[in-house]
């Protein structure tokens, strides 16, 4: 097997490198506190751009953090008489929610889906903005220099459960069978939803980012998605003074900290080609999950489709097996 990172035999004991901050579980429980306070005023609108025979579909906007407000695309079942599983759909790093198609064959299935866009990216969601420094294909490093609280991604993770939330009080919704699914930035969220919203009862992550940022940057892989840590390190911390600081923050938003949180059954695709999303940063996932969990290792792929997945994972989603 070609190695782009560590051999096979070290990546399965692998726990990550980025420090974690000795305040992280207070951090997350006064967010959620925060998220507590807030009237998510959901409203639903019947979708003008597809009418599908066997589903209901829908613009779903809701109020989170800052007093965004968030979109999200769903779509459920017709047949009211019954209470339905639901699947949450995160996207990848800048994209959106995608086709309204792509969930109906959940929908065909019995199960309702919620797909978000992620504030700021290329959907609908409002971004309220506040910070000072570069907002340029910058939401990792967005509200770093202004401290742990305006991190962007703290909002975002905190969308995501405020979309949990509501998706759970609609009357068509079973609470207790939620799922979340996503890859890359989306497989981060995933994970992210499932460790601070303990009803989600199943998660699929693929190659999930914002992951053990320090691994990144020692293996030179500061490019691509991630490129935005080489640009704020050399921008803001030529000497490499605060450099340890940095990477504390980051900890904040590092979804290999959240693993440990998440009670329901997880499934996760690991490539071990991947240069954007490295193996060992998907392992510092993988290897810190608690709970019930299988992988699925994909030695010989990179940041990409893989062939079945989708298959393998389709009776997990929709609550079948």
């Amino acid at each position: 097997m070609p190695c782009l990172d560590k051999p096979l035999h070290e990546l399965e004991t692998y726990a990550g490198t980025n420090p974690k901050p000795a305040d992280f579980n207070e951090y997350w429980l006064r967010a959620l506190r925060e998220l507590d306070s807030i009237d998510p005023k959901p409203e639903l609108i019947l979708t003008e751009q597809i009418r599908p025979s066997n589903s209901e579909a829908f613009d779903l906007t809701f109020t989170s953090v800052g007093g965004a407000r968030i979109y999200a695309k769903y779509v459920r079942p017709k047949n009211p008489s019954m209470a339905h599983p639901a699947i949450l759909e995160f996207h990848g790093y800048a994209g959106n929610s995608g086709d309204w198609i792509d969930k109906l064959r959940y929908s065909g299935e019995g199960v309702a889906v919620a797909a978000m866009d992620c504030r700021g990216q290329a959907g609908r969601s409002e971004d309220v903005g506040g910070t000072t420094g570069n907002t340029l294909q910058g939401h990792i490093i967005r509200g770093l220099a202004d401290g742990p609280e305006k991190l962007l991604y703290r909002s975002i993770f905190l969308d995501t459960v405020q979309l949990a939330r509501v998706i759970a009080s609609l009357e068509e919704i079973d609470a207790a069978r939620l799922a979340t699914n996503g890859a890359s930035q989306g497989g981060a969220l995933s994970i992210a939803c499932a460790a601070l919203e303990p009803r989600i009862t199943r998660c699929v992550s693929v190659y999930p980012f914002l992951s053990d940022y320090q691994r990144v940057w020692e293996l030179d892989l500061a490019k691509d998605a991630y490129a935005e840590l080489r640009t704020y390190l050399r921008s803001f911390d030529p000497l490499s003074k605060k450099r340890a600081k940095i990477f504390e923050t980051l900890g904040y938003i590092d979804v290999h900290h959240l693993a440990p949180r998440i009670q329901g059954e997880v499934v996760m695709a690991l490539t071990l080609q991947d240069p954007i999303c490295p193996p060992s940063t998907q392992y510092a996932v993988y290897n810190n999950i608690r709970s019930k969990k299988t992988p699925f290792v994909y030695q010989d792929f990179s940041h990409e489709g893989i062939p079945g997945f989708a298959d393998e994972t389709f009776g997990f989603l929709t609550f079948q097996n």
